[in-house]
């Protein structure tokens, strides 16, 4: 596989958080009734007008300034023409020739903590269709019209990705932009965030690019990745049989991991674009940029900077605790209510509680255990109290919901020894119980030593402070 280089692009459709559809009144709220928030113009009715939502064109500048893009002072709304059940209007109104964003980029982190910058080549306004519906239906398939006519913004990225894992990287970071923004809550489950990945294969050192293929409506990430890697491999092995690449939309199917032909694919001639002659054209004055530009919060890679340089994070901790803005805020709340060093809260966020959360599959946001209750815990092993393994024990109680960290400790008894008259009677025992062990490590064998910690450990049922335990052991010993 060497000898080949696969090329990737994504194409990222994000709805926006508006409280009304790009171009009616009609509600966006996701969970209604099937086909009860789609109005007269969203169905396209005859005599009815299409107008503008103002907050869908703030949103979409908001992330043309986030990934350093130009704003079109005029843009073009157009007609894509197709025709689908849940495209009620026959045509989607969207942006062609003159989008709103053009040139962006972003740069992500590697696998190897290395990084590398992705290109954007556009981002455009357009109107989501409905959602077809096969689950409920024998042989047949439903169309709820809810979604149509909902916001969104379609990211098209240049093809400068080589892997699937950098796709991943890439779409996490503009997941991660479009929360930090408030543009998007991101809820891939609900449709508000879904990807195309458009993949194909050439011979490496090649400049030519391979035929492509276009795999629709991706809505994890765990799927984007499956099927760009199954997409890869299938197009490595068609060529190396002598085969040639089909340009096509295919369908991701989860269930066998594969991906499937849906159908040709369309040119821009196919979808018959040309303005839409009810809408005038969008014109962004420089003032209203400038004071969209203002409101900017601070942005995940301007908060991975500021975590190295206020808190000595290292690079790897710090993007890690600025994938979003919640996951920094409860470090930042957790680092002003301890005594503990900020690497040591990097530690316990990034290890123990993103392990949990990972495990429950629920957000940050959904902990059992807030940041003032970590806090504690951490306060109890810079003190001695406990220690670290001990804390591990505390921190999966609290998770489940057994109270904070005094009430785990008191009710468990699980206090540490700091008694160094009875953490010597503990050593004492071992290095009596262990004569044989004592002899190996006298005669050189250094690595008994841990051995005997391990057992002195064990003797306290974990209670014993292990600074002492391992200074009293070298004395003993020595």
């Amino acid at each position: 596989m060497t000898r080949w280089e696969a090329v990737i692009g994504l194409e990222i459709h994000v709805q926006l958080a508006t409280q009304s559809k790009i171009f009616s009144a009609a509600s966006t709220a996701f969970g209604a009734e099937p086909n009860t928030q789609a109005c007269a113009v969203d169905l396209g009715l005859p005599g009815v007008l299409p107008v503008l939502n103002h907050e869908a064109v703030r949103m979409a500048v908001m992330f043309g300034l986030a990934t350093d893009a130009a704003i079109a002072q005029r843009s073009i709304f157009a007609r894509k023409n197709y025709f689908y059940p849940d495209l009620p209007k026959g045509y989607q109104i969207s942006q062609y020739e003159l989008p709103i964003v053009e040139g962006g980029q972003l740069e992500i982190a590697l696998q190897d903590k290395g990084h590398k910058v992705i290109g954007i080549t556009r981002a455009h306004l357009e109107e989501d269709a409905g959602k077809s519906l096969h689950e409920e239906f024998d042989d047949l398939t439903g169309v709820d019209l809810n979604r149509a006519g909902t916001p969104l913004i379609e990211i098209v990225s240049e093809p400068d990705m080589r892997s699937a894992k950098e796709a991943i990287a890439y779409m996490k970071k503009i997941h991660s932009i479009v929360r930090y923004l408030g543009i998007s809550d991101g809820n891939m489950q609900e449709g508000s965030f879904r990807c195309d990945a458009n993949v194909s294969v050439r011979q490496a050192g090649q400049e030519t690019l391979g035929t492509r293929t276009e795999t629709k409506n991706l809505n994890s990430f765990r799927f984007v990745e499956r099927a760009i890697d199954f997409e890869i491999d299938r197009q490595i092995a068609v060529l190396e049989d002598g085969g040639e690449i089909v340009q096509e939309t295919r369908l991701y199917d989860a269930s066998k991991g594969i991906t499937r032909p849906m159908r040709s694919k369309e040119h821009a001639n196919d979808y018959r674009y040309f303005p839409d002659p009810d809408l005038l054209p969008v014109v962004i004055e420089p003032e209203m940029i400038e004071a969209i530009r203002q409101q900017l919060p601070e942005l995940p890679s301007e908060k991975a900077s500021r975590f190295c340089k206020q808190y000595g994070l290292d690079t790897h901790d710090a993007e890690n605790l600025s994938i979003s803005r919640e996951v920094g805020e409860y470090f930042e709340r957790t680092v002003q209510d301890t005594d503990a060093e900020a690497k040591q809260v990097a530690n316990w966020i990034v290890g123990e509680l993103t392990g949990a959360l990972n495990q429950d599959n629920i957000d940050i946001t959904e902990s059992p255990v807030s940041s003032s209750m970590l806090a504690c815990l951490l306060d109890r092993i810079e003190d001695g109290t406990i220690s670290g393994k001990i804390a591990k024990d505390v921190f999966r109680l609290m998770w489940m919901g057994e109270g904070d960290a005094d009430q785990i400790i008191e009710s468990q008894g699980l206090t540490q020894i700091t008694d160094g008259s009875e953490i010597e009677k503990l050593v004492d025992q071992v290095l009596q119980d262990n004569p044989a062990q004592v002899e190996q490590f006298r005669s050189g064998k250094d690595k008994v030593f841990g051995f005997f910690v391990g057992q002195v450990m064990k003797l306290s049922k974990g209670k014993a402070n292990p600074k002492q335990v391992n200074s009293l052991l070298r004395q003993k010993l020595q």
